[in-house]
């Protein structure tokens, strides 16, 4: 038997498994269920496929480290419309909607140029939208995993158009 939440005794009441490194580290069965049915890649093709991953994406805590150092080695790419980029985009972004990267807007940049694209968040394609458009052209490329959802998750405050413009009209 074990206590409920009030104290009283209740011989139905199952107490929850509690985490341990020693059942963690041990599993109990070979259940098959949704998750276990297909089985896990091989360790070598593990590697293989998220060593490779981290050449197409980044994060936002990453994303949001490298824009603090002052010196972060990329630019950044929000493909959303003007209208939303208005209303909120991370620091530091550039808007250029992901059907408008052509070379001409590219130009002044060096081809070697790393671009990070961003959208709304994981519901939105625009992202790779953008990074497709830029690998078409040559560019290097990498999207930002969770776009402006996974910004805000992450607690990093977004920038508005209207907030830079007082910023740039206080400043002369």
């Amino acid at each position: 038997m074990h206590r409920d939440n009030e104290g009283h005794m209740n011989r139905f009441a199952t107490q929850p498994p509690s985490l341990s490194y020693r059942n963690l580290a041990m599993p109990t069965t070979n259940a098959v269920n949704a998750v276990t049915a297909i089985p896990a890649a091989d360790s070598a093709a593990a590697l293989a496929h998220f060593q490779a991953s981290l050449q197409f994406e980044t994060d936002c805590s990453d994303v949001s480290a490298a824009l603090a150092s002052g010196t972060p080695g990329f630019v950044l790419l929000d493909v959303r419309s003007p209208a939303l980029f208005a209303q909120g985009h991370v620091p530091g972004a550039l808007n250029l909607p992901h059907g408008k990267i052509v070379a001409s807007k590219l130009a002044g940049y060096p081809q070697d140029t790393l671009f990070i694209t961003y959208c709304a968040g994981p519901h939105c394609n625009g992202a790779a939208r953008g990074a497709l458009r830029l690998a078409q052209l040559g560019r290097p490329v990498k999207l930002m995993i969770g776009g402006i959802t996974g910004w805000l998750d992450e607690g990093f405050t977004l920038a508005s158009a209207t907030a830079n413009r007082e910023m740039l009209d206080a400043h002369g």
